[in-house]
This record gives C-alpha cells, structure tokens and sequence, in this order.
C-alpha cells in the first residue's frame, strides 16, 4: 500500500539514488556527494515508485488512478460511479476496494500521487539549474509539462475537484501543495531581492498560475509551437529572457 504520510526530512534534496543498470552519469559517488545527476522522469518516477510514495503506473492500483483522474475530469467527481471505475480497469466492483475504502479516497490518490510526482520532477530540475532565471525557467517548462502532459488530467482534477474532498483531506493535500508552491515562492523571491524580479513574488506566481494553467484550453502539441518556446515565452514577458525567433 502506498504510504501518503510523507516524512518530508527524507524527501528529494538533490541526490537520487542510482537504479540498477544506470549509467555511470547517475551513480552516486560518496566521494563527491555534491555533483549533479542527471535523471530522466522516468527513473525519478521509478524512486518514487521504489519507495511506495506514489503507485506503479503498470500496476493494477495506478491504472485505476489514471482511469479515474480521467473519468473524474470528463464526467466530474460526483457523476462518476464506482461501477465506471471498475469498467475502465476490467476490474468488478468489488474489487474496487481491495485498493482503496471509498471513491473519495482514489480522488484523493490522484491528487496527491500527482503533487508528489511533480514536486520531485520540479525539485530535480531547479537542482540542475546554475541561475535563478534558469531555475524559473525550469519551473516554468516542469509546470507546462504537468498539465499539458501525462498527468494533464490529474492536475486539472486537483484543481476542478477540490471541494469533493473531506476537510481533512483538504488539508493533507494543502501541505503537499504548499511545498511544491515554496519551490516557486524561493526561486521567484531569489530573483526579486537580485534586483531581476521587479513584482512581488506571490503575486507573480499567482499571474502565472493563472497563465499557465490556461494553456490547457488552447495549446496543441501539434501547433506553431512546442512547451520549450512557451516557457521562453513566459520568460521574456517577465523581461528575463529573449523572446523565441518565431513562434
């Protein structure tokens, strides 16, 4: 069973263990505990996974909680039956609850495995970042990924589906929230107090929220441009960075 009570002291601080089979740009040295480590979403997902803080996507227990954050966003929360649930996984619906209690708690799964998952990724990619512009700019491309990419639905969840939750739901998720928003708030206030961020950080990173967010509505990866020229996008109308060529 996946375990939701995160001991954030253990959480991610730059360094992943190496996996088996990795190549040596992903070994740890004890030597040189320092270094950086270059590590793909996949081999961050599988620590997380290792670790039983998020499900195995190939798993019985993560295919439900793709099919529900899908389910969840086409038909809403409260439209969804725990008899659909089930029919998207081939699965009786008994056999629901071999995995989870009640449908409120696969709504709070998705919630938190998504936060978790891109928290890490978010964290990895500043931790590669030489600069505080390079760090936002990470953050900014991280962001865009999570909600135009695979947990584009998860996210969208999260937000749409928050007052389903218990109040002490709420609460656990708001935690995890708020640390994956701290990572915004440094690098953000990092810029401000260099001189390169005029605006005040939270109300910048609550105009991007909003801006990001809203890409889900009109961006097509198959359009005049990719998530690397957004990001660049966003990071020259903050004036810290060249606009692309051409979009």
């Amino acid at each position: 069973m996946v375990k939701f009570g995160v001991h954030w002291s253990s959480v991610y601080t730059g360094r992943f263990r190496a996996h088996a089979g990795s190549d040596d740009s992903n070994t740890r040295d004890p030597d040189n505990d320092n270094r950086k480590y270059v590590l793909t979403p996949q081999s961050i997902l599988a620590e997380l996974v290792s670790e039983e803080r998020i499900s195995d996507p190939a798993g019985a227990r993560g295919r439900l909680l793709r099919e529900a954050a899908r389910l969840f966003r086409e038909k809403g929360y409260e439209r969804t039956t725990v008899r659909d649930l089930a029919a998207a996984i081939g699965i009786q619906s008994g056999s629901l609850f071999h995995h989870f209690r009640t449908k409120e708690e696969i709504l709070k799964a998705v919630m938190v495995e998504t936060v978790l998952l891109n928290t890490e990724l978010m964290r990895h990619a500043v931790s590669q970042a030489s600069s505080p512009e390079e760090r936002l700019r990470a953050l900014v491309r991280c962001e865009l990924e999570a909600i135009n990419g695979q947990t584009g639905e998860a996210m969208a969840v999260l937000v749409f589906e928050w007052r389903s939750l218990s109040p002490e739901s709420q609460r656990e998720i708001l935690k995890l929230r708020d640390i994956y928003e701290q990572l915004w708030l440094d690098v953000l206030g990092e810029l401000h107090q260099a001189g390169r961020l005029a605006a005040d950080p939270f109300v910048t990173r609550r105009m991007l929220t909003g801006a990001l967010s809203w890409t889900v509505t009109w961006y097509r990866p198959d359009g005049p441009s990719d998530l690397d020229t957004l990001a660049d996008e966003v990071m020259a109308m903050l004036g810290l960075g060249d606009a692309p060529a051409s979009f």
